[in-house]
């Protein structure tokens, strides 16, 4: 029976440079202000322990710090570091959080400048793969600590702010809240359905360089969503188009026919690291990739000026 006497809450603010919501259905006498305290308690957490754009952050500290030494971080960071490594192995190198100097190198980094001497240009054979990063740091989660092998920067982008709107799933699931959806920046979960029994709908944002519309809606219940692709944040260098995506296999900004990746998963975590796994590898490998792994994915292709639709999972009849 649908629950008509619950209240509809909406929570937003700012973290990680973009915002953050939370829409929910409970009890009238929830204390709004509260949950609205330690949502953004969450997110900002987050924010300090995995950004590479803040100094003080445990992953700056982290890229700081000498190889061969152990540095302290927080449980959830050393917890992800040891999530993003898995993915990182299972897609053959495709998801890679090794990343750092090469997006500083494309002017993608914090300091927003590009290095006079970039490793050659988009998809050139100068450019060196990125190694594994899991032959480059050891994570002992236990004792909360991490360190580096050998020199590496690391950057979190492809699964941090996943990470951040798990963790606003969390707050609200401890608080006994059933129907809710919370999200940053498009990457969103949801649980249970609305009081009246409709689903939360979500906009799939069509891969645009000039301006944001929608291209379809779906509905989410009790899963995650997140999307990567080649127009959110690109550069044009050179005269050409320069995807913020690097393809860690080639060394160099990703270059291919696929506009963007969206992916469903359990945790939203999961969701972002695959989708930018599946982009790097490209609509082929990425399709059978995800049919193995058997992920709800849905590949966007430019064929000339016309978008393609491709999809696997529940995703495999989209047209």
């Amino acid at each position: 029976m649908p629950d008509l006497q619950l209240k509809r809450f909406r929570v937003t603010g700012a973290t990680m440079g973009t915002r953050y919501s939370a829409t929910f259905h409970a009890s009238p006498e929830t204390d709004e202000s509260e949950l609205a305290a330690e949502l953004a308690a969450a997110v900002g957490a987050v924010d300090e322990q995995m950004s590479n754009w803040k100094d003080s952050s445990d992953l700056s500290r982290l890229n700081r710090a000498e190889p061969n030494c152990w540095v302290q971080v927080s449980g959830n960071l050393a917890a992800l570091l040891v999530r993003a490594l898995e993915i990182g192995r299972d897609t053959h190198n495709a998801f890679n959080i090794g990343v750092g100097d090469l997006v500083g190198m494309w002017g993608f980094g914090p300091s927003g400048e590009q290095r006079a001497h970039r490793p050659g240009g988009v998809g050139t054979s100068r450019a060196s793969p990125c190694p594994p990063v899991s032959d480059l740091i050891d994570v002992d989660v236990q004792q909360c600590r991490v360190r580096k092998r050998e020199p590496v920067a690391l950057d979190l982008c492809g699964i941090a702010k996943g990470f951040g709107v798990d963790e606003l799933a969390r707050v609200l699931s401890e608080h006994g809240i059933g129907s809710w959806l919370v999200g940053i920046d498009g990457e969103m979960r949801a649980r249970g359905s609305k009081p009246d029994g409709s689903p939360w709908a979500i906009a799939l944002e069509a891969p645009d360089y000039d301006r944001h519309a929608a291209m379809a809606v779906i509905e989410l219940s009790n899963a995650a969503i997140a999307t990567s692709g080649d127009y959110r944040h690109w550069a044009d260098i050179d005269g050409a188009r320069v995807s913020h995506t690097m393809d860690p296999r080639t060394g160099a900004p990703l270059s291919g026919s696929v506009a963007s990746v969206t992916v469903l998963a359990p945790t939203c975590a999961d969701a972002d690291a695959y989708a930018t796994a599946l982009l790097v590898l490209g609509l082929q490998a990425g399709r059978d990739y995800a049919r193995c792994r058997r992920l709800d994915a849905l590949f966007i292709v430019r064929d000339g000026d016309a978008l393609r639709a491709i999809g696997t999972g529940c995703f495999a009849n989209v047209q």
